[in-house]
């Protein structure tokens, strides 16, 4: 398997390219493309054939065509948008584009046509709270989930139906889940064979399993774990968070503690037990995990360095084997399959 990563640049205008040995877990630089106003997230279609740029200083969303032998990107439309996103994810077809918004408190759909190309008027641009900070279609493509953390937001994670015909969203019953505590849920990972969801908690410094019910698209809380040590007391948040392709292990960076902590999931049941922190950059708030779950990469925003670690198969303990100078904060890692 041939892989490559793309890491957005938001102080430089740029995304990186790099080839990612798939034995070694080693980066080689393949050059970047020039993109204006604050790259930001990033999304790769279902197909492998197109990327999506969110760019937060204009704001729009960017489509590119990506080479099927090179990976190299092509720009193909852009989009505007009424405010910036600070998430894209497209549903299992590909023929829709979902993002959140932060600042405008929303949740939009656009449709994507056949080239590639986001297109506007969205399907859906709704008002859901303040701090939208990601959303994602389970695997069935039937319910979909927006998390809002606490503050500035509601504290509560959006719960909708998704109609992957239409692309409209419409309220599940109940509309939110609410952490029982002030947690601020902001990303989330589905486990790969249970139905179990994992969220990243950016005031409460914690991940949450949600038990998912399949038949109704809703969710229950069985188990919060800290990601800090009992003895931190300085200020931190939590960022992305990101599963193994194998379901064993779950990764969320700490930003403040400066750390990624790891927690090993029961196969059976999916709960979570503490598995390590390991030390990062400082502010590690974008990560990534190769394709075949050996290696894992976190961004720096504050140092601009992406560390590189290799992954225990047994404990899910990191162990860095290299450090990439790449430039002024990047704000997220994406590793795809290549041809």
């Amino acid at each position: 398997m041939s892989l490559r990563m793309y890491v957005t640049l938001s102080e430089e205008d740029e995304i990186l390219m790099f080839g990612v040995d798939a034995d070694s877990g080693e980066l080689v630089p393949e050059g970047g493309v020039a993109v204006s106003g604050t790259p930001a997230p990033l999304a790769v279609h279902p197909s492998g054939k197109f990327m999506f740029v969110g760019r937060r200083g204009i704001p729009a969303v960017s489509s590119y065509g990506v080479d099927p032998a090179t990976g190299d990107l092509k720009l193909i439309s852009t989009a505007s948008l009424d405010s910036d996103p600070c998430y894209l994810a497209t549903d299992k077809t590909g023929r829709f584009l979902l993002s959140s918004y932060y600042a405008a408190g929303r949740a939009a759909v656009h449709r994507i046509d056949d080239s590639g190309a986001v297109l506007t008027p969205p399907v859906e641009w709704l008002a859901t709270g303040g701090g939208a900070h990601s959303i994602q279609t389970d695997s069935s493509n039937t319910y979909a989930f927006v998390p809002h953390i606490a503050g500035k937001g509601p504290n509560a994670i959006f719960q909708f139906r998704f109609d992957e015909v239409t692309g409209r969203l419409t309220p599940n019953t109940p509309p939110t889940v609410t952490p029982e505590t002030e947690a601020g849920p902001r990303h989330f990972c589905f486990h790969p064979t249970l139905d179990t969801l994992y969220v990243s908690n950016e005031q409460g410094c914690s991940v949450t399993g949600y038990a998912f019910d399949r038949s109704s698209g809703t969710l229950e809380a069985f188990q919060t774990l800290s990601t800090l040590p009992d003895d931190y007391e300085g200020r931190n948040s939590c960022a992305q968070i990101r599963i193994t392709p194998d379901g064993k292990f779950v990764y969320a960076p700490n930003r403040g503690h400066n750390s990624i902590a790891c927690f090993a999931v029961d196969a059976s049941t999916g709960r979570m037990t503490a598995a390590g922190r390991f030390a990062s950059e400082p502010v590690p708030r974008a990560i990534g995990l190769d394709l075949n779950g050996r290696f894992l990469y976190a961004a720096g925003l504050e140092s601009g360095q992406l560390a590189s670690y290799r992954i225990d198969p047994d404990t899910g303990a990191l162990e860095r084997i290299g450090t990439y100078s790449i430039g002024a904060a990047p704000m997220w890692v994406l590793i795809t399959e290549r041809g």
